[in-house]
């Protein structure tokens, strides 16, 4: 006991040499950074004796119980302070001293050889503890685009090196956003020393906004595998997930290739001739000869026709509700982000078509506004508007909306309104802001369908409950279909449609417009 007693008070005397040695890192004190370590496993064996020797005194349940938490208290220090942990091996074979102390109730004379077989797997398992990799046995990089599209794959590469002399079998997980949802999570490999792994894997995203990669896990085992360490690489990394973008190269690539139709995008027949004037040009046999400049012909002495293109610089504006309505799901996404893929896309076509495109969010409040304006570069402006935006449990203020938008957007513009009714109060609302929009402007609503509503009513032989649920669907599209006539009626445009399928008719409609010149 007294023993005991000296080794743990000699022990504490030689700890804060070593802490300062370490924390303040004294420039030819490297000795006192190893006595750190001796120090405080002598102050460590010394304390378990002294508890050991203390717990003795009390009952046999006290005594085991006192003494496995004392057993534990170095796994517990291995955990928090260096995030080494048993693997399932050395668990195993903790077991088998347990099932060998059942034959000292045959023969009590095999205590010793049981101590020693206990002292050679504490010797094996302390040996394979030193055989771990420490934070500095590996170096990890990221490579990954910055900007993501909503349920595409991202490609994201992690690269492994193992700077050490030996060889290392290592668990790779990246610190990942479960929205992300990353395929596949979690790699297992062998590296050899002095080796680089390159890990590739795919993200596939569920929800936009912007995300951070913070992280990258490696889990490495000793060489007997009777332990594994925990070592985490700080490597930030940021992903902005964007409504789906792989859309618009695709019609892109669609449009130069003169294949539209295969995105159910159809040729629109242009009524009339184009009526804004481009240029002038000679002449040539197969010109109307309605189109020849006189005066140009005369300065000239030669023909000279005109040359018209089809309107541009006009302007299209989409109002987005992001409340309570846009919330429900079709095909894995919210009414809200259908509704952003097929904005997108449109604005890309009428950008592409010379026009200038703003937008408007809203929900209770005004979110954000984009001013119309034309070129390309507003794409990135519509997209950084968008990309982080939800859909919010509260109640739409179209009013707000709408006097909003009448007071920042005075000249003539297409306004499309993309949103869900359901009941009589919000449809009164938007039905009597659109008629007032007629006129002044060209008003286009895009009333989003939903397929459950549809497919309760479209039963072919209802019994039972599924009658009544099919009597009250019909009474509700009815309803619906009567506002969207009135609309019509009044000089508003209007689009019926699932989510899912809204992009193609949101553009046919466009260019309809266009071919017809409403706008």
């Amino acid at each position: 006991m007294t023993a005991l007693w000296i080794l743990f008070c000699t022990a504490l005397m030689f700890v804060p040499l070593g802490y300062y040695a370490v924390h303040r890192r004294v420039p030819g004190r490297a000795w006192l950074a190893g006595l750190l370590g001796i120090a405080a496993c002598a102050a460590a064996a010394g304390a378990m004796g002294l508890c050991w020797d203390w717990l003795s005194q009390g009952t046999a349940l006290g005594q085991f119980v006192g003494r496995m938490l004392i057993l534990l208290m170095p796994l517990a220090a291995l955990a928090y302070v260096l995030r080494v942990f048993p693997h399932m091996p050395l668990v195993i074979l903790l077991l088998v001293p347990g099932l060998l102390s059942f034959s000292l109730l045959y023969d009590k004379n095999l205590v010793l050889p049981l101590y020693a077989f206990d002292g050679l797997l504490l010797a094996v398992a302390l040996a394979d503890l030193f055989t771990l990799p420490g934070p500095d046995s590996f170096s990890v990089e990221r490579q990954t685009g910055r900007i993501a599209s909503l349920r595409k794959p991202h490609a994201v590469s992690v690269t492994l090196s193992n700077l050490a002399r030996t060889g290392y079998y290592v668990w790779v997980r990246d610190d990942v956003p479960p929205e992300l949802c990353p395929q596949p999570d979690t790699f297992q490999l062998q590296l050899v020393p002095r080796s680089r792994a390159v890990l590739r894997y795919t993200l596939q995203p569920s929800r936009r906004g912007a995300f951070q990669l913070r992280y990258v896990h490696v889990r490495g085992r000793s060489r007997l595998g009777l332990w594994q360490r925990l070592i985490d690489y700080p490597l930030t990394s940021g992903v902005n997930v964007y409504p789906d973008l792989k859309q618009i190269g695709e019609y892109a690539l669609l449009a130069r290739t003169n294949r539209l139709s295969l995105m159910g995008v159809r040729r629109t027949r242009r009524i009339g001739q184009d009526n804004e004037f481009e240029r002038l040009r000679d002449f040539t046999l197969d010109d109307n000869y309605k189109h020849i400049d006189w005066r140009s012909t005369a300065r000239r002495l030669k023909l000279t026709v005109r040359d018209f293109q089809a309107n541009q610089s006009q302007r299209v504006v989409f109002l987005v509700d992001c409340g309570r309505m846009m919330t429900n799901q079709a095909a894995g996404l919210s009414l809200l982000d259908h509704s952003l893929n097929a904005m997108l896309m449109l604005s890309y076509v009428a950008l592409s078509h010379g026009d200038s495109v703003g937008l408007l969010c809203f929900s209770d409040e005004i979110h954000c506004y984009v001013p119309p304006t034309g070129g390309m570069r507003q794409m990135n402006r519509l997209l950084h508007a968008v990309f982080d935006r939800f859909p919010r449990l509260v109640e739409s203020r179209y009013e707000e909306a709408f006097v909003y938008l009448a007071a920042h957007c005075r000249k003539r513009a297409l306004v499309v309104l993309l949103t869900n009714l359901i009941d009589e109060v919000n449809a009164h609302q938007v039905s009597r802001y659109l008629r007032s929009f007629v006129g002044r402007n060209l008003p286009l609503g895009v009333w989003l369908r939903d397929r459950r509503l549809f497919e309760a009513a479209d039963v072919s032989e209802p019994h039972g409950p599924a009658l009544f649920r099919a009597a009250a669907a019909a009474d509700i599209i009815a309803w619906r279909h009567q506002v969207l006539v009135e609309l019509v009626t009044s000089g508003v445009l209007a689009i019926d449609t699932y989510p899912e399928q809204l992009t193609a008719p949101l553009v046919n409609r466009y260019l309809e417009i266009k071919a017809r010149h409403l706008l």
